[in-house]
């Protein structure tokens, strides 16, 4: 017996808060490039972490996209973290406030790391204009 688990209501919610933090056209791309091999993932992720994880008001879009730039900085996944980091100055992040986050990241997960953020921080935000 196959449960289907998709939750329609669920992934739309995440859908719009992924396209309002990441942009439409990133997110439909992402979307139509899915196949049956990847496509479960994408909707679960988007209605999981998009619809659950960022569907509610209880923390605004601003003080996620800072958390999430600091947690993504401490793994070390400094792919997620450009696409978090545009994310976050769609979400009102502002280039201090990015560059604090990195003296963070440094000062709990070493000097390396850090120097790894600011990498890709001088990347996005050069791209942005804003440097």
């Amino acid at each position: 017996m196959t449960t289907d688990i998709f939750d329609e209501n669920l992934f739309l919610k995440g859908l719009e808060q992924r396209r309002g933090t990441l942009g439409a056209e990133y997110v439909d791309k992402n979307l139509a490039a899915a196949d049956s091999f990847t496509r479960p993932f994408q909707e679960a992720m988007t209605a999981w972490c998009w619809g659950f994880g960022w569907g509610d008001d209880v923390i605004d879009p601003k003080t996620r996209s800072m958390m999430n730039l600091a947690m993504i900085g401490a793994l070390g996944k400094m792919h997620e973290w450009e696409l978090h980091c545009r994310g976050a100055l769609n979400n009102g992040v502002s280039v201090e406030e990015i560059r604090a986050i990195i003296h963070v990241v440094a000062i709990y997960c070493g000097v390396p790391q850090g120097l790894e953020c600011f990498r890709a921080a001088r990347k996005v935000l050069g791209e942005a204009g804003l440097l």
